[in-house]
Order: structure tokens, then sequence, then C-alpha cells
């Protein structure tokens, strides 16, 4: 009987464990769905689990309301305990791959879509095929996401850091064109100037600062865009609808060169150039997951070495 009662006992404890690092992730995340996503569970799971918790201890964790979230003091006092709860199994996981020859554990990156042909991805393949014990999610968007929200262990990025929050190394570097279709800059006629680009429509990039500089041996022009119908939150987004003829806008040389090639977009103020641009990997300071951000990260810089 004693048996049965500390069998039953160990049963709602394994439950109890699973829902606190599900609780811990919401509390995090702020919702139940970005919870969901991080932990590859669906929102009703999500949800199951957190009200059962609630219903065997008869408290309420989270005020709830159809547009935010927020902890009870009782959630507040749980999540403490919670945290430490996840962040010690983190800890004891992250301890055992530093010590094995064979690193096992779990990778979630997020990097820019048009870069899942570029060395930096290749990089990442490699990363996996080295380490078979290592299960890796790669999230290819162009959107900039919160890492620690969406429970990412590492992002590669474009441009300059802004997140001080954030721990950055340069990777590599990208080029980078001014361009449009040609029967875009049949309506618009000769430009010949950065001053003429007042008169054109830009395709915007919601990802992208729309001010940029323009360079010419020792000229320095900032261009700022006055003219957009258009906003798009993707690369090949701006690139299908330069292609359609629908405007201006500084392109990717790798997702553009066959289009330039072809005649089908053309360089616009070809004696001006654009500065390359840089590709960072960034990731939380505090993450726990440091042994393999740090094996992917020298695999990324062995990268930008070769």
């Amino acid at each position: 009987m004693n048996g049965n009662f500390a069998v039953s006992k160990a049963i709602l404890m394994i439950d109890d464990l699973r829902a606190l690092a599900i609780f811990a992730k919401v509390a995090e995340a702020g919702s139940f769905s970005a919870a969901g996503r991080s932990l590859r569970l669906s929102t009703s799971v999500v949800s199951h689990h957190v009200k059962a918790l609630e219903t065997r201890h008869g408290v309420s964790l989270f005020h709830r309301s159809t547009r935010s979230l927020s902890l009870t003091n009782e959630g507040q006092r749980l999540l403490t305990a919670a945290n430490r709860m996840v962040e010690a199994a983190e800890e004891g996981f992250d301890a055992i791959a530093q010590a094995s020859t064979d690193p096992a554990g779990t990778l979630r990156i997020s990097a820019p879509a048009f870069l899942m042909n570029s060395p930096q991805v290749d990089a990442l393949w490699q990363f996996a095929r080295r380490y078979p014990g290592v299960s890796v999610t790669l999230c290819s968007s162009d959107e900039q996401i919160n890492l620690v929200a969406e429970g990412f262990d590492m992002a590669i990025r474009l441009g300059a850091m802004t997140d001080s929050t954030l721990k950055s190394r340069k990777i590599g570097t990208f080029e980078r064109v001014l361009v449009a279709a040609p029967a875009y800059l049949e309506t618009v006629g000769t430009l010949s100037s950065p001053a003429d680009l007042a008169r054109c429509n830009f395709v915007l990039l919601d990802m992208l600062p729309e001010r940029f500089c323009l360079v010419r041996a020792e000229e320095q022009v900032t261009v700022q865009p006055e003219q957009s119908r258009l906003l798009v939150n993707s690369i090949s987004g701006a690139r299908s609808a330069l292609l359609a003829g629908l405007g201006i806008q500084k392109m990717p040389l790798s997702e553009v060169g066959a289009d330039l090639a072809s005649g089908k977009l053309v360089e616009v103020l070809p004696d001006w150039s654009l500065a390359t641009s840089n590709i960072y990997v960034v990731w939380p300071e505090s993450s726990r997951r440091g042994t393999l951000v740090g094996l992917f990260l020298e695999a990324l810089l062995e990268t930008s070495r070769s």
C-alpha cells in the first residue's frame, strides 16, 4: 500500500516538474502561444499544464485577459523556484555537454531567410553532422525576433547591433546594391545624382532602416527615402516588388546578382556604392546552453576565417 502511495506521489511530482517548466516559459515569453512556439507544443497543451498546476495546488498563477497576461502574487513566488529548477537542470545538462566528447542537447537558431544558401548556414549543417547528439532548430525569417521571449539560443543578424543586452561577434560581410527594374526607371527619367532619388518610390523593408549612405571617392551622401507606397517584411518580397517595376531598394548582391546579369534589374547610380554590411551572430549573455553556444560560435568563426 505504501509502495503504491509512493508511486502515485512520484507521478504527481513528475507532472508538477513538467508543468513548472512550462509555467516558467509562459512567464518568460509573456503568452501561452509564444511559450508553445518555443517549446514546440500547442497552445492548448501549454494551457492544460498550467491549469492543472493551478488546480492541484489551489492557486491562480496568472491574471488573464484578452490582451495581457500577468503573474499573480502566488505566481511571482512560484516563478522564482521554477526558474531555479530550470536553471539547475540546464546547468547540469551543460556540464555534461562540457565533459563529453559527444555533446548532446538542443540548439535553437534564427537566421535571415536570404542567408539560407550562405556559408554561415552551411556551418550550421556541418555542426549538426559533427555532433549527432545535438538537436537543431533553424527558424529562417527576415523579421528580427526577441531571442529570450521566443526561446532561441542564438541568431544571425545583419547590420549594426543595437541591442546591448546581447553578446555579439562579427562572422562575415555581404555586399549591397541599389537596384530597380528598367521599366520603373523609364517612368522617373534619368537619375544622375543621389538628390534625384527624392522623386523615386522606394520598396521599404520593415526590418531595415530607411536611411542609407551612398559613397563615391571622398564623397558621402545620406539618403532618406521620401516616397513609398510599399512595405514588405522579407528580402524575397522586396525583390518580387522590384521585378514588378514598383520602385527602388538596396538589396544583397547575392539575391539580385542573377537579375542584374539578365537585365531584369539594373543598378541605380552605378557610380555610387553602398558600404559593405556586416553579419553578426548574437546570443543572450545569460545563456544556459553555454557549451553548445560556444561550439556553434567556433564553427561560425572557422567559416569566417576560411
